[in-house]
């Protein structure tokens, strides 16, 4: 039985504590980006926030696989105005259709018997092409290995009968670790409760985007809203079509290269019976 995660983004606080569990138990880097030259210490110092409101990391990259989004949402009522925090603790989706195992030229992307998808970092040789074919943005090059990273569900900790690191730290229970067929049953169980309660945009995302995403959320507003692509389009549906294109192309220069052959060779041979 394949292994994901349910995220419920109606109890997430936006601790961070799963980014902090993420870096530790996979021994991420810092990310460049977020350090700045002191010239005061005369040394670089972390920039604890992006300046998008309480961002501290921006978005995935091969340095984050685990980015909590903050949405700060206003109502349009000036005179009585309110408003909310949204929070969405965000990784790889580990799709079941996975764009990026499809791109892989060298077999380097690979899904294993729990479902997951991961980089097989001593077969990767950085080509990219993985990149754009992620309809999340989530895979991206690590410029210190040469090669692409991203979460890989926490798959030594999975493959020893342990959960993910951002799930065992999460204090709410916003990160749900297990099969996947008893996560859903909690999802939904779960968005009924919130429909009850009068959450009427409540809804559930990634039982069917991307042939069905084994991590998957809860989210109180419109997917958009968190940054997620409402249609997902994998690029490999239309491989068919660009490869059809692709032979008809050859084919054409092909011909098109045996006739100016064949009729190079007629011009020779009319020069060799003139002389």
């Amino acid at each position: 039985m394949p292994k994901g995660m349910f995220v419920d983004t109606s109890i997430c606080t936006g601790c961070k504590a799963c980014q902090v569990a993420c870096k530790e138990w996979n021994g991420l880097p810092h990310e460049p980006g977020h350090f700045r030259f002191d010239p005061v210490e005369k040394r670089p110092v972390a920039v604890n926030f992006t300046g998008d409101s309480y961002d501290n990391t921006g978005d995935l990259s091969a340095a984050d696989w685990r980015h909590v989004r903050f949405i700060e949402q206003f109502s349009e009522d000036r005179a009585r105005s309110r408003a909310r925090w949204l929070f969405s603790s965000d990784s790889c989706k580990h799709c079941n259709d996975a764009g990026c195992l499809n791109a892989c030229p060298t077999g380097a992307i690979v899904r294993t018997d729990l479902g997951n998808v991961t980089v097989q970092q001593d077969v990767c040789i950085g080509c990219k092409y993985c990149i754009p074919s992620c309809p999340y943005g989530v895979i991206s090059l690590s410029e210190a290995s040469g090669t692409v990273r991203k979460c890989t569900l926490c798959n030594d900790r999975i493959h020893n009968g342990l959960g993910t690191a951002c799930a065992k730290a999460c204090p709410t229970g916003s990160i749900s670790f297990g099969e996947v067929a008893g996560l859903k049953a909690a999802a939904d169980r779960r968005l009924a409760q919130l429909k009850g309660l009068g959450h009427a945009d409540a809804n559930l995302y990634g039982y069917k985007e991307a042939g069905g995403l084994n991590v998957f959320y809860l989210f109180l507003d419109r997917p958009q809203v968190y940054g997620q692509p409402e249609t997902v389009v994998v690029p490999q549906k239309r491989l068919p079509v660009s490869s059809a294109v692709t032979v008809v192309g050859a084919l054409a220069l092909g011909a098109a290269a045996m006739v100016s052959f064949r009729e190079r060779g007629s011009r020779e041979e009319d020069e060799e019976v003139k002389k």
